[in-house]
This record gives C-alpha cells, structure tokens and sequence, in this order.
C-alpha cells in the first residue's frame, strides 16, 4: 500500500499526447487556457502557472518588494519551501508557533510578533484545512502587510463558504505529485489584484516583457525587451494539458477523499491511543492529508516505531512536518530552537500520515485501519 498514488486517466493521457504532436511543448496555449480555467473555478480575476509552490511563493514576495529589513510571519509548521522563499528575498522569516494540539498557525501568536517591518503574514492551510483567515485578515489590515496564503494543500478548501485562492492578498497552489490535483510538477498564483498579477507574469520568464512567449508564435516578434530582474519559474503546456483534465476530475476526486476519511473515522474511532483529525465546523477541508496523532499515555510506542510496524505490514505513510526550528540551517540562519515552539514540536513527534488517495478502495482503508488498531491494541499501557 504506497503512501500515495496519483490518479491519471486517459482524458490527460491523450491532451499530453496531443500536446506532443503539437510542436508545442513549453508555455504557451494550453498554460494559458489552464490559468483561465483555474482562475474561473476558485472565483478570482487572475491565475498566473508556474512551475512549482516554491515558485510561486518566491515570484510573489519578489513582486511584493520583499527585501532585507522585512519580515514575514509564518508558521514553523511547514515544509521547508515556505521559509526558504522567503530566505531568497533577503527578507527575514518571523516564526510563531501553531495552536494548541493544532497544526495551523494560532492568529494571536502572529499578533503578538508584528512590527513595524512586518511586511506579509503566510498562513499554511494545513492538510487542507484553512487557518482563521478573519483574524489573520484583520492583523495584516492593522499593520498594512500583506495576506499571503500557502494552499499547498488547500485545493479544493472554503473557508465560511468561500473558495480558498480568493481571499487574500494572493494564493500559491501546489499541483505536485502527491497532491489533490497534479501536473507532475508546478504550482499557481491567483490574485484580484492586477498589477501583481502583470508583474508576476513578467519576472516568471526573465523579466521579459508580458506574453513574451508568443515570440515564436505567427502574432509574435523577435522583439522583447527585460523589464525586471526575473526567473525561469513558467510553466509547460505538457504539465498544463495535464492540468486542463485533472481540474476537471478535482469534484470526483474530492467526493472520494471524503467518502474516504469516512472510512477511516468510522474504523479508527475505537482504536486505543489514535487521536483522528479534527476540521473546524466553519471550514471545508481539502482532506490533502489524514493525519492522526498517537496519546502518549495511552501507548506505550513511539511514532517512530508505529511507522516501522506499518512498514512491516507494506504500508507506506508519511511525516508532516519536520518543523522548521529542528533544520540545521534554520538554527543556524534565524536562531530558532525546539523548546520556542512546543506546540509544533509536540505535534511532529506525534502524527503520522496515513495513505489517502482517490484510488484506495474501501479494503485498503480497512487493511491500514487494521493494521494500525493491532498495533496500538498490542502496546496500550
């Protein structure tokens, strides 16, 4: 049983062959019928392809002017990605810590570390469920930063009935892999905001002026001009006429994660020492992740160990996250420790990620369910 599996079918067998055949092969067409199409499904104006969430990330707070002497506030509990995008601007990361017993960012931590260098505040929607975008919305409005939000788990999410990608300054998307929707590799911005918009566009192929990619079009020039100092962050119609059919599969996808974390709530509900995942009862979430957390006074295993017991029995699960103060080169680079962040620290050491995939059948889901109820029943206290 893999961690993960992504769902591919013909539809996006046959769009990335024809994009083969086209002679078209980097950003072009297809890239822009897929921002048009993303930007229609979660509500916003603007959706600019790129070719990764790290990308994402970084192409917004160069557009936003980030630059040393700012600060960005966001949470230790993330992949690195948030925090080094951040690094690459010459800014500084602020971290705060999450909730209690919580893995999203709690709002008056945040509150409590502004300045006047505050310049943007990143929540991470973790697992898909979104942060109190309210109150965040609130403190980054009392110190004139911006709102950015991470949603590289957050598709499809609603935060009080709205899509999330629409409710901040910007969002950044994550279509890797492993996520509820993929183009193997890439990532998207959307934004009401159009001049960022503009100027995301530009610095995500070297700074060159708008629709420079038409260049080798017959309604192009060989003329272009460099406007700003960009990067080579655009996507691939390759990954976009993936993305063009797995948008349109994103609701059946969703139905299945649901009707999955069903399966597991309802098997796992008895099972000794297992703490399931919580949502908040004002928000949709994505189900990106299920992750379930170990009580430590009711067995008498480590997380660590679990994992091992679950690999024995060819399941495959993951970690999410490492915090970012347990790195090394965060250490080093912001003077962050363990002991500063005791929520996030204590989440890590007791989560596990189970295997969550549209492909699962209802037999896998019971397989892993049994599994890990023989385990916490055979090392209860």
């Amino acid at each position: 049983m893999p961690f993960h599996r992504p769902s591919v079918g013909e539809a996006e067998i046959a769009e990335v062959v024809d994009t083969l055949r086209s002679g078209w092969l980097t950003m072009g067409p297809k890239t822009q019928r897929f921002e048009e199409k993303f930007a229609a499904y979660v509500g916003t104006r603007h959706a600019v392809a790129v070719n990764s969430c790290t990308a994402a990330l970084h192409l917004l707070f160069e557009a936003l002017g980030l630059g040393p002497g700012d600060e960005v506030i966001t949470t230790p509990y993330t992949f690195t990605a948030t925090v080094a995008s951040v690094l690459y601007t010459g800014a500084t990361p602020v971290l705060v810590d999450t909730l209690a017993g919580y893995p999203n960012i709690d709002p008056e931590a945040v509150a409590a570390r502004v300045s006047e260098r505050t310049k943007a505040i990143v929540p991470v929607h973790f697992a898909g469920v979104p942060c109190d975008l309210d109150r965040l919305g609130e403190i980054a409005a009392g110190c004139g930063a911006s709102l950015i939000e991470d949603a590289a788990h957050a598709l499809p999410a609603r935060y009080k009935g709205r899509m999330i990608g629409g409710i901040g300054a910007a969002t950044a998307f994550s279509f890797y892999a492993g996520k509820n929707m993929t183009t193997g590799e890439g990532g998207m911005i959307t934004t009401d905001d159009s001049a960022l918009a503009d100027a995301l566009k530009i610095r995500r192929l070297h700074g060159i002026s708008r629709d420079a990619w038409k260049r080798y079009t017959a309604e192009g020039s060989w003329y272009y001009e460099v406007e700003a100092l960009g990067f080579k962050y655009n996507m691939t119609d390759i990954n976009a006429a993936l993305g063009l059919h797995q948008l349109d599969r994103l609701a059946e996808f969703q139905r299945r994660r649901l009707e999955i974390v069903a399966l597991y709530d309802e098997c796992l509900a008895s099972v000794p020492g297992i703490i399931r995942p919580e949502t908040p009862p004002d928000v949709e979430s994505a189900w990106h992740l299920y992750v379930v957390r170990l009580d430590s006074e009711r067995l008498r295993v480590t997380r660590n160990e679990v994992i091992e017991y679950l690999k024995a029995d060819n399941i495959g699960t993951s970690v999410h996250f490492i915090p970012v103060p347990l790195h090394p080169l965060y250490q080093q680079r912001l003077g962050c420790r363990p002991e500063d962040f005791p929520n996030a620290v204590a989440l890590y050491e007791q989560s596990i990620s189970l295997p969550l995939f549209p492909d699962m059948t209802d037999d896998d889901v019971r397989s892993v369910c049994r599994s890990l109820g023989r385990i916490a029943t055979e090392n209860r206290r």
